[in-house]
């Protein structure tokens, strides 16, 4: 696995954290390049649950790179406070390394993102909160901070002064709340750069001479294909690419460097927030996914909706990022359903069937699943480390999954352990 990329496959939560943090025992690099602290990676690790938000899974292992790439957006009070966590449970930051061009949720951003959300009401799209849609906003207009800024505190005061002429309007007039002093908000920056100076660095040229070296490198994305700002359930996405072209931009590497791309996915499907939702379940059984799963946001703690697998959006998702197989997370949560249900197809309002996902926010928003029931299975799964342990009828689940979506599953989450998987598969 010289370059990989790890993406979610469908509205994030998928497990994604788990399964970089298995493959960044065996990679020398792991990079960030994407979305801010409004995604959480949760990690199992013997009796330890690490929680992690802005550093890489990878930091686990002493001696990896871990790379916050220049795509990611950077909170630097949220980013200390996760360092100094880290470093409190003994954990070694030495290796961690900021993109300088990487840019930084600003007080104003967290502001502004809430107060869009509060003035949205019932018509709101359902973010965190943390500041990251302004964020990506003032990279596209060109009048960001960036983290090389806290280098100079002189170019850093004067960027903040020019970018608070302009928020300050919008604070008060438009939403009627206080305006922010230049001055207090560079103070408070400047000493969040004391703590964050020696991590910044060029880290599109570390990881081009790792890649050059042979070294085996792990690209993480946030987030899911579905929250895609381009491909996803627009409105309701996040403000980057999670998709996996976005290594590429995200990271500073070029297209023709990476090997392959391992798309992850729950046995089911789960979102947080607004938005469409076709196989959502607002029943026993979904309830039942939502408590065996503890499905409940890392960063907001908000309770996931669930639902049964979507194979027309997985087929999407597989499609858009170019998968070369797949991981298969959290199927020991189906464990005791009789039946177990996938879609297989839409069917739009006017009856007509679909068999791949509809580019139209309209007919999507009306949209309802066909599904496919297969016999489910009581057994635990929680021992199985081989697809010789698992029970016939979740063996038929998985094969029935990687059949529809015509990519190889090679990891299957058993248990929330670090180690309650079966890996290196193909099915």
């Amino acid at each position: 696995m010289p370059a990989t990329v790890v993406i979610g496959a469908q509205w994030g939560d998928e497990g994604k954290g788990k399964v970089v943090d298995l493959l960044a025992e065996r990679s020398d690099v792991v990079a960030r390049y994407q979305g801010g602290n409004n995604a959480g990676h949760t990690i199992v690790a013997g009796d330890q649950v690490y929680k992690l938000h802005l550093v890489p899974s990878g930091i686990l292992y002493p001696g990896t790179l871990c790379v916050i790439g220049n795509g990611t957006v950077v909170d630097p009070g949220a980013l200390c406070e996760e360092i100094v966590a880290l470093e409190e449970r003994g954990v070694s930051l030495e290796t961690l390394r900021i993109s300088g061009n990487a840019h930084l949720i600003m007080p104003y951003h967290v502001m502004l993102d809430g107060a869009s959300e509060m003035r949205l009401g019932r018509f709101s799209i359902g973010t965190t909160r943390r500041g990251i849609g302004p964020c990506y906003e003032d990279k596209a207009a060109r009048v960001g901070i960036r983290a090389q800024d806290l280098l100079d505190p002189k170019i850093l005061v004067r960027k903040l002064e020019v970018a608070l002429e302009t928020k300050n309007e919008i604070l008060d007039k438009v939403y009627g709340m206080p305006r922010l002093d230049p001055g207090g908000v560079a103070e408070d920056t400047l000493r969040h750069a004391e703590r964050l100076r020696p991590f910044i660095a060029d880290t599109a040229l570390l990881i081009d001479e790792a890649l050059r070296a042979g070294r085996r490198v792990l690209f993480e994305g946030a987030q899911g294909t579905m929250l895609d700002i381009d491909h996803g359930t627009y409105p309701f996405v996040t403000s980057s690419n999670p998709i996996a072209g976005a290594a590429c931009t995200g990271a500073g590497v070029g297209p023709t460097r990476v090997d392959q791309v391992l798309g992850v996915s729950k046995a089911y499907v789960t979102r947080v927030g607004e938005g469409p939702f076709p196989t959502e379940l607002d029943d026993a059984d979904g309830r039942r996914m939502m408590e065996r799963g503890n499905e409940f946001g890392t960063t907001t703690g908000r309770q996931r909706r669930c639902g049964w697998l979507d194979l027309v959006a997985l087929r999407y998702a597989v499609r858009l990022s170019g998968v070369t197989q797949l991981a298969l997370t959290k199927l020991d949560v189906l464990s005791g359903f009789e039946r177990v249900k996938v879609c297989e197809a839409y069917r739009t309002r006017e009856g007509e069937r679909l068999t791949d996902f509809p580019y139209h926010q309209t007919v999507f928003h009306g949209c309802r699943p066909e599904y496919r029931e297969l016999a489910g299975w009581d057994e635990d799964l929680s021992e199985c480390r081989s697809p010789d342990d698992l029970p016939p009828r979740a063996r038929d689940y998985v094969e029935a999954i990687a059949a529809a979506v015509e990519v190889p599953i090679t990891l299957i989450g058993t248990g929330q352990g670090r180690h309650q998987v079966i890996d290196q598969v193909e099915i």
